[in-house]
């Protein structure tokens, strides 16, 4: 197989890439990336000398760039994409640019193309919007679209592109809508990183308003074979999602818990001005993937913690809060 991944410098695209060329080393990857704040070669360092695997510098919105690589590859797994919130409700311009023009370019080029046998696209539980947090409602497959801020409105609308490319041009894609994923590389301005890497510097940990906001999460790596196994044996034209061992905690709740696991007090929490539009609560229901595929997430919400507290103190270069 030859992949082409979009945003693999980034952290859930890079933690992919060393997942499956540590599974399927006969395999090629050729890894496209802007290089953004959010991505660096610093995350694929340990590839650089794979011999299956090339880096290409460059932007998704460059279908000249996008073009040359699309005719040598029969796999694209899209990743690339501009991601947190509060930068999008500082400024949507960004995210519209890549999330939906440089899907779609990437669609243009790889319908254009005829070699690729499946374009998979990664994408986030934000577009269904918000759950009550008195509700067992969890978010599945059919759940109606209802993004609440520019991000997910800009994920929302790529989802839409990639499933206008099957039906009208009979593209072969899927698409997986996964949870809040945390692990190694990621960056610190999200929330698990940012509590770890303040935590270690003595510097207190900002929780957004009441801290009742619940999130489900998913330690990446059981997201990397959930894409493994869609990749393989997904159905084209299907989606799923993708969730964690745990639906029910509030950002304050796994605030402490990282504090407690990192041996410091509750005092080290303070409570920050809530930002607009905060989605209340996500719950991914991941029963799909598990009965069609038969995937389901292996490591718990302390154990995924434990690692990724234990990889950020061996990599201080991350501690950037």
């Amino acid at each position: 197989m030859k992949l082409l991944v979009t945003g693999g410098a980034g952290f859930i695209g890079s933690n992919f890439i060393g997942y499956w060329l540590s599974h399927y080393p006969d395999d090629h990857i050729i890894n496209l990336d802007a290089l953004t704040y959010a991505g660096t070669t610093a995350n694929v360092a340990d590839l650089e000398d794979h011999p299956h695997y090339t880096f290409v510098k460059g932007n998704i919105t460059n279908s000249a760039r996008v073009d040359t690589i699309m005719k040598d590859v029969d796999t694209v797994v899209h990743f690339a994409a501009e991601s947190h919130v509060d930068r999008s409700i500082q400024d949507a311009l960004p995210f519209l640019q890549t999330n939906v023009i440089g899907t779609q370019i990437l669609l243009n080029s790889a319908l254009k193309h005829k070699n690729i046998k499946r374009f998979h696209h990664i994408s986030t539980d934000e577009v269904f919007g918000s759950l009550e947090l008195d509700s067992s409602e969890k978010f599945t497959e059919d759940t109606p679209y209802n993004p609440r801020n520019p991000y997910s409105a800009s994920k929302a609308a790529s989802d839409h592109l990639v499933r206008a490319a099957y039906e009208t041009h009979g593209l072969p894609m899927t698409i997986s809508n996964c949870s809040n994923n945390y692990g190694p590389y990621h960056h610190p301005e999200k929330m698990i990183p940012r509590a770890i890497t303040r935590l270690m510097q003595g510097k207190k940990v900002p929780v957004y308003g009441d801290g009742n906001y619940v999130r489900d999460w998913l330690y990446v790596i059981d997201h990397a074979r959930a894409i493994d196994q869609i990749v393989h044996d997904g159905t084209v034209g299907e989606t799923y999602l993708i969730g964690g061992l745990r639906d029910d905690i509030t950002n304050l709740e796994l605030v402490k818990m990282i504090v407690s696991i990192m041996d410091m007090d509750e005092s080290m929490i303070e409570f920050v001005k809530d930002r607009p539009g905060h989605d209340r609560r996500y719950a991914v229901d991941w029963s799909y993937i598990n009965r069609e595929l038969g995937w389901e997430p292996q490591v718990s919400l302390e154990e995924g913690l434990r690692k990724t507290i234990e990889w950020y103190a061996s990599h201080s270069d991350y501690a950037r809060a």
